[in-house]
């Protein structure tokens, strides 16, 4: 839409139907919190489970019915909060694919069965194990979630043995991944910057105290989460540096009145420039972009892995979607500036992460590394910088995110079997890749699905990825990107090295000693997992769908 649409509504409509869906998400945190603190221990799980899941549900039924509305009145969308929302068909898009992620993340974190193989026998300790060996034992020896029985505790303590005893189970983690998914809904939809930047803290404090949370390899987790703060937090400062520095140069905070501004004839370009490259700090972090990746690997593998699944699918897409509404709308006229800036970002995304993954030994850091490459091959969809780049870009965030969600789900059924407390029970994930030989051959339907997100990620056809890169790249040529395409396919070329090595790995390499087993995870666990396998095969074949859905939804309201 035109300025003058903008500038002909005065006021901004106040319609809060429209932020229905963020209102439900929020709601059902803030009850959450409460049912934390007040309800008894034992009731706590089932009832933050229905709460999550119930209002998720509920919160796509309110977007599905306003993006209805929405339709029915031509499309255009409306503005909320006196400006500060906007409800238009790239937010409404971006936050149906965050509500659906967000419903099987919660379900995967509703695991109860990962750490135990069914029917295990009685464990015996021997004097010479000590406290942390009954700890590890106890946390071993009945069913329990990922998530450490006491997060204030030190690890491998009689502190969080007691914790295990007495039933504890860690239900914030319900109330918090809510309040992150509230936060990442807003993000895309700000009108303004300074709601992007509460939106930002919004989710990521949540983050942070998530990463923390991991029942095994506690003191690599609290790291990973200590390193995400800290990061995070510098991010977050460049962000609010180049929102004074945006408010500065236009005399507003407003996405659309910054780019009037700074469209209008004879502006001084100085002050925006320097505002749009702080501002691209703090969202490249966020999206994990050379040269503010160095957090993704640490931290991707050292949370919890169903923490590491949901950020990695859904934290994308809010910092995209919130990257996209700050170039196309605030910053348009600066084209012919950032865009050299934008394609060394995107070459670098591209190779580094790519010749980075080919070293890795460990399974989620290879994966870690992947989101790095993918994210420089989203970015081509920004610098084409027409309605083919953006529909390339929220397409690709879809198919994307259901991949690298089940490809983290698969990673945390595969275990090793636990030294402490016995061979036949599970102990932490088996994430050398070394181990992962002959798992396809001794677990087939394990081994074809992670087959199928790795093909996915390279870009094989009949796969979501090939239809995404394909899109992404016809969008970049388009727009004079000939240059990028092809060092994307060369990325491509490089990081099909690293997933086939994978494979080959599984179906046809010796079985080591000590091989991994996988665990029977509940319905939970494996609904979440198929549904990403049908998605990741269903957009190889028939993506028309979704891609005439992007399409039509490729149009700002400003």
């Amino acid at each position: 839409m035109t300025s003058e649409y903008l500038a002909a509504i005065d006021p901004p409509s106040i319609e809060y139907g429209l932020l229905s869906p963020m209102l439900i998400v929020f709601g059902v945190a803030v009850v959450g919190v409460l049912v934390e603190a007040f309800a008894p221990r034992r009731f706590r799980y089932p009832t933050q489970l229905t709460l999550a899941l119930g209002g998720l549900v509920a919160a796509f039924a309110a977007l599905v019915a306003v993006a209805v509305a929405e339709a029915r009145d031509g499309g255009h969308g409306q503005f909320a909060m006196a400006g500060s929302v906007v409800i238009d068909r790239p937010t409404l898009f971006l936050q149906g694919l965050l509500l659906l992620v967000s419903i099987l993340a919660i379900a995967f974190m509703a695991e109860r069965r990962l750490e135990r193989v069914v029917a295990a026998p009685a464990i015996t300790l021997r004097v010479s194990d000590g406290p942390g060996a009954a700890a590890q034992a106890a946390l071993d020896s009945v069913d329990a979630d990922m998530f450490t029985p006491s997060g204030a505790s030190v690890p491998n303590t009689d502190a969080e043995f007691e914790a295990t005893r007495a039933g504890a189970i860690t239900t914030e983690v319900f109330p918090l991944t809510l309040l992150a998914v509230g936060g990442m809904m807003l993000f895309p939809a700000c009108g303004d910057l300074l709601t992007m930047f509460i939106a930002l803290e919004v989710f990521s404090l949540p983050l942070y105290l998530l990463c923390g949370l991991a029942r095994r390899r506690r003191l690599i987790s609290q790291e990973a989460s200590l390193k995400y703060f800290l990061l995070g937090a510098f991010s977050s400062a460049f962000f609010l540096f180049g929102a004074a520095f945006a408010y500065g140069a236009t005399g507003s905070l407003q996405l659309g009145a910054i780019g009037r501004a700074v469209g209008a004839p004879g502006t001084d370009t100085t002050l925006p420039l320097i505002a749009l490259g702080l501002l691209s700090v703090g969202l490249l972090f966020k999206i994990g972009a050379v040269p503010f990746h160095s957090w993704i690997p640490d931290v991707y593998q050292g949370a919890p892995t169903t923490v590491t699944a949901f950020m990695a699918a859904a934290t994308k897409i809010a910092a995209f979607g919130a990257l996209l509404r700050v170039f196309y709308v605030g910053f348009p006229d600066l084209k012919n500036d950032w865009e050299p800036a934008l394609w060394a970002v995107a070459i670098a995304t591209m190779l580094a992460g790519a010749m980075m993954a080919v070293t890795q030994t460990d399974v989620k850091r290879m994966l870690a590394y992947s989101s790095i490459t993918h994210a420089g091959f989203i970015l081509l969809g920004l610098v084409a910088f027409d309605d083919a780049g953006l529909a390339a870009t929220m397409f690709y965030l879809a198919a994307y995110a259901f991949s690298t969600f089940g490809a983290f789900a698969t990673v945390a059924v595969v275990r090793e079997p636990d030294r402490v407390s016995g061979p036949h029970l599970s102990g932490r994930e088996a994430t050398e890749i070394a181990q992962w030989a002959g798992l396809g051959r001794r677990y087939p339907l394990v081994g074809a699905m992670f087959s199928m997100f790795l093909l996915a990620f390279a870009g094989i056809p009949l796969t979501s990825g090939f239809i995404a890169k394909f899109d992404v790249f016809a969008a970049a040529a388009g727009a004079g990107g000939g240059v990028l395409v092809v060092i994307g396919v060369i990325s491509s070329a490089i990081a099909a090295y690293f997933y086939i090595r994978i494979i080959v790995a599984m179906f046809f390499a010796d079985v080591p000693v000590d091989a991994p087993h996988v665990v029977k995870p509940s319905v939970l666990t494996t609904s979440s997992i198929a549904v990403c396998t049908v998605v990741t095969i269903v957009l190889g074949i028939f993506p028309q769908p979704l891609l005439d859905l992007a399409r039509d939804a490729a149009q700002f309201l400003v």
